[in-house]
């Protein structure tokens, strides 16, 4: 049975506003893994997303939230042993840990404890708002030679891995176009990793030619292709998630289905855990964090902007 520490996990404050009781990430994760008690959720009004398929073999041992009455709410609602009063304490007598999004974007702090004890660690997306910060967790994770791994859940959901194989008979692409909502770095990266998921990595530079709230990025690659990131705030358009390729051969469009996409993430990074082959290079992770960070200081400043120059 792999042991698993939890942290983050019970509530949400996305950047200023104010704290949610519950946490989509947290919750998934945490019944993905434990499974629920439906009469101890119905006990509370919070946010909760009850997992419809279990990973077995694995349980969440251990949880700390920054709110310790509801990570107590969350341990009784998942079967969780323990609760801790330290973030540190999640990454004692466990095989790994996992840093859950708790809406603050700055989640990678808890990445130093369970790293530097050999512990093997997810953090969830994003890993960083900014290319240094991002980087500076990725070295410490190949100083200390612990398996790490971020990632956005769409990398790893069924349609895009899928569209993956599509690309030999659509291509070559030179143009793709991904869409979602929300902010340009915190929510951007689900739609920029479907892109890197598909086609790779490779950004050397970006160009916003679009207005506040509502982003529009090129981002070109080494190999001359461009992608084209849509990402508009909630007064200017839905949420949700779609990728389009237009290749030399055929186009296709995607807007991939959702449903258990949390579990195939979590199975990806046990698999690491277990393989030691990591499912992409981490520095790729670190790349598409300054490609967003990028595209964000180009409509601020009415220019392109090199990938490189989020390093400086």
């Amino acid at each position: 049975m792999t042991r698993i520490g939890l942290i983050s996990a019970a509530t949400y404050r996305y950047l200023d506003q104010p704290v949610r009781n519950g946490s989509h990430h947290g919750t998934a994760f945490a019944s993905t893994f434990n499974g629920f008690d439906e009469a101890e959720v119905k006990k509370h009004e919070w946010t909760f997303v009850r997992a419809q398929e279990r990973i077995e073999g694995a349980k969440v041992v251990k949880v700390w939230d920054r709110d310790k009455a509801w990570a107590e709410r969350l341990a009784k609602a998942c079967d969780i042993p323990m609760v801790t009063d330290m973030p540190e304490e999640c990454s004692d007598d466990v095989d790994v840990c996992i840093i859950v999004d708790d809406g603050s974007g700055e989640q990678s702090k808890y990445a130093e404890a369970p790293l530097r004890k050999g512990i093997p660690t997810f953090c969830d997306k994003p890993l960083s708002m900014t290319a240094k910060q991002a980087k500076a967790v990725a070295d410490l994770a190949h100083e200390t030679g612990t398996p790490f791994m971020s990632s956005s859940s769409l990398r790893f959901v069924p349609d895009i891995v899928a569209l993956r194989d599509e690309v030999e008979k659509i291509g070559p692409v030179p143009v793709s176009q991904v869409i979602c909502g929300n902010e340009l770095v915190y929510y951007g990266i689900h739609a920029l990793s479907m892109a890197y998921s598909v086609l790779g990595g490779g950004a050397i530079s970006a160009v916003n030619v679009g207005k506040e709230g509502m982003n529009i990025v090129r981002i070109r690659f080494e190999d001359d292709r461009d992608v084209l990131l849509l990402v508009g705030d909630r007064d200017t358009m839905r949420s949700g998630y779609q990728i389009s390729l237009y290749g030399k051969k055929g186009w296709k469009t995607v807007t991939p289905d959702l449903k258990n996409l949390y579990r195939y993430l979590l199975v990806e990074f046990l698999d690491y855990v277990k393989t030691g082959k990591e499912p992409y290079p981490l520095e790729q992770e670190v790349e598409l964090i300054a490609a967003l960070e990028a595209g964000k200081r180009s409509l601020e400043e009415k220019r392109e902007v090199l990938i490189s120059e989020m390093f400086e």
